[in-house]
């Protein structure tokens, strides 16, 4: 079951900084309203989500400076790369964001962007910013995951057991 559903999805761009900038809680998978020359520089992986954010306006949801680069073969009718773009989600889902997001500290930021069934989609979660200092912890751990993987496998290597 697990296999078709990685076959109908396409991954087009992940936003790791996402996860080393922001506390993510929340995520939701939201349509986005796009033009035609936008999807192909979409499929041609064209885009940048690293510095976009989503913002609730009214009863709808809107995503700024998501970076799509115009289309090599487009004509005079090729987008404006930095444009607003809709997205579209559930009446409840926005009205939740829009209320979280008027708490301090949160935001809402896209995590990824992929192809769902031939359809581009954006996954966003609402998120608080991390401090410096928790940061500098998750680095400190992943280089402690680090070490502990190199001396098992060192240790597995040469045959000698390891001592926990």
């Amino acid at each position: 079951m697990m296999e078709k559903a990685t076959l109908s999805t396409k991954k087009i761009i992940e936003n790791r900084r996402a996860r080393y900038d922001y506390n993510l809680l929340e995520r939701y998978e939201a349509g986005i309203v796009l033009q035609g020359t936008e999807v192909k520089s979409l499929r041609a992986g064209k885009v940048s989500i690293r510095d976009s954010f989503a913002r609730v306006e009214g009863d709808e949801i809107f995503l700024y400076d998501l970076h799509i680069s115009p289309y090599d073969h487009g004509n005079r009718e090729n987008h404006d790369p930095k444009r607003p773009r809709k997205l579209l989600l559930h009446k409840r889902e926005i009205k939740k964001l829009y209320n979280s997001t008027q708490q301090s500290g949160f935001t809402i930021v896209p995590t990824r962007m992929y192809f769902s069934r031939g359809i581009a989609k954006v996954e966003i979660a609402l998120a608080t910013g991390k401090r410096e200092y928790d940061k500098r912890e998750a680095i400190k751990a992943r280089e402690t995951q680090q070490t502990i993987k190199t001396v098992l496998k060192d240790s597995a290597k040469n045959g000698t057991p390891s001592h926990h």
